[in-house]
């Protein structure tokens, strides 16, 4: 157990990307669309995906795996695996697939999610259990595999997609608290603009009684709503955090967002007044991986040599819920 009050650091991080890489030039083969339309309306280039042969839990582990050799931390020592993702490979959840692969037998696993927020929502989970002296080590992995659940006919939705992972170590500090601070929303009343509806039919049991089976519907979207969403509320929760922690935007040294579309990051990085070479961005090349696209773009950074400790990272989530948060992390 660590002790009540503890803070909390990095120790190291990790990323997996799928095998299979599917390009705009793929794409206009299969839907009424090209390399230009796409890149015009997301700043996407291709995107990587998963084969039969991949899991999500395989991506996960492999995140996690790199995660633990960074921090040269043996995954005996971990004490908790915390799984961000909306596309488990059992609706029971991946996390203790993704303990197995590991070999983490010590640790305690489960799933949280909250699509494309769900990595800023777990890193801040995460931080409350070593806070409160629960736990020492954790392990927060970000990975979705939404190529399962697109409709491929739909050329406004199949375009934007990929699969991947990217994870996160935190460690118990007596010395410091490197999470400076943390914000996290969820309006409800949105929910519909983007949705991965359950639709079920009626099956009678017996004369008087009836219930619904059936199956997840592909990924729908209001594009319009959702762009107008994250346009207005990344930036202000992000305002929020600094003033908590008492930065100005000028302290950020990297800007970490959901990789969702160019056109928003950019907006967020104008309105903030952020230069675009402090924005971290790797969605040209890997697509919206939900939760797996900040871990994916920050460990990306970090093995880059960008991200150096002590750097100070503003990150943001936003998405499906519609929900939304940031946090304000000082690297290593």
């Amino acid at each position: 157990m660590t002790s009540v009050g503890a803070g909390v650091r990095v120790i190291g991080s990790g990323a997996a990307t799928a095998p299979q890489c599917l390009t705009n030039e793929d794409l206009s083969q299969m839907v009424d669309t090209s390399d230009e339309w796409i890149w015009t309306r997301t700043g996407i280039g291709q995107r990587q995906l998963c084969t039969e042969e991949t899991s999500l839990a395989m991506l996960a582990a492999e995140a996690g795996r790199q995660a633990l050799s960074a921090a040269q931390l043996d995954p005996q020592a971990l004490d908790l695996i915390i799984l961000a993702t909306s596309t488990p490979d059992d609706l029971f959840g991946s996390a203790g697939q993704v303990q197995q692969l590991l070999g983490a037998e010590r640790a305690v696993a489960f799933d949280l999610t909250a699509a494309c927020s769900g990595f800023v929502f777990a890193l801040t989970t995460a931080a409350q259990f070593i806070r409160t002296g629960a736990y020492r080590n954790i392990l927060v992995i970000g990975a979705d595999v939404l190529s399962r659940w697109v409709d491929w006919s739909d050329r406004s939705t199949c375009v934007l997609f990929g699969d991947g992972a990217g994870a996160v170590l935190l460690q118990a500090s007596d010395e410091t608290d490197n999470l400076l601070a943390f914000d996290l929303y969820t309006n409800g009343s949105l929910n519909s603009c983007l949705n991965l509806p359950y639709q079920g039919q009626p099956k009678t049991l017996i004369a008087d009684k009836q219930v619904t089976q059936g199956n997840y519907q592909p990924i729908s979207m209001n594009g319009r709503e959702v762009y107008r969403f994250a346009v207005a509320r990344v930036p202000e929760v992000i305002e929020k955090v600094l003033f908590q922690a008492q930065c100005q935007t000028s302290d950020i040294d990297w800007l970490i967002l959901h990789q969702a579309n160019q056109r928003i990051m950019d907006a967020v990085g104008e309105r903030l007044k952020i230069p675009a070479e402090r924005i971290l961005s790797n969605l040209a090349h890997y697509g919206n991986t939900s939760a797996a696209s900040i871990p994916l773009a920050l460990d990306e950074a970090v093995r880059q040599g960008k991200i150096k400790p002590g750097d100070l990272l503003a990150l943001s989530g936003f998405g499906a819920g519609l929900s939304w948060g940031a946090a304000l992390l000082r690297w290593g």
